[in-house]
């Protein structure tokens, strides 16, 4: 690996951790969003525990997302930090 190629992968990975954290952080006002979209899209009556239901499973589904990608970008960002050490010492 080439450190130009490294650098680029360390910036890849650093989005993606600042991706992960922004689904993280947000989570709970894009999944409220997405649950009052989808009552607005409702015709008849919805009772209360499916849309609670609703924005509970969405607010899940960007935790899940955000801490997986927060994950791989960290882990990433890890091992080619330690790989760009290695290059520089030998």
């Amino acid at each position: 690996m080439s450190y130009a190629l490294i650098r680029r992968l360390m910036l890849l990975s650093a989005l993606l951790g600042v991706a992960g954290l922004f689904l993280l952080f947000g989570s709970v006002n894009f999944g409220t969003l997405l649950a009052e979209n989808w009552l607005s899209n409702q015709i008849d009556g919805v009772d209360t525990y499916m849309y609670e239901i609703r924005v509970k499973g969405n607010i899940n589904n960007f935790l899940a997302v955000g801490s997986i990608l927060f994950t791989i970008g960290l882990a990433s960002i890890s091992f080619l930090y330690y790989k760009c050490l290695s290059m520089k010492g030998s």
